[in-house]
């Protein structure tokens, strides 16, 4: 374990149950997102290098703007 997982870990402990039962939902939380995330990317992989490459292509022939000109930066 980490220094920095140990030191939280110990200052969760000193929390009132009820703190410490909605911190490790909150951890658990986002574990299970990043889990979800990982197997969406891993499912989807092929499709998104798809988007990846026709992005770069209409970059390539002017079709695209920046960002900062649609947000009217």
């Amino acid at each position: 374990m980490s220094g920095l997982l140990e030191q939280a870990i110990l200052r969760v402990k000193a929390l009132p149950d009820q703190e410490q039962d909605a911190i490790a939902a909150q951890i658990l939380a986002v574990l299970d997102d990043e889990e979800s995330w990982d197997n969406f990317l891993t499912r989807n992989a092929g499709e998104i290098q798809r988007l990846a490459d026709e992005a770069l292509a209409e970059h390539r022939r002017g079709e695209t703007r920046p960002l900062s000109e649609l947000l009217g930066e």
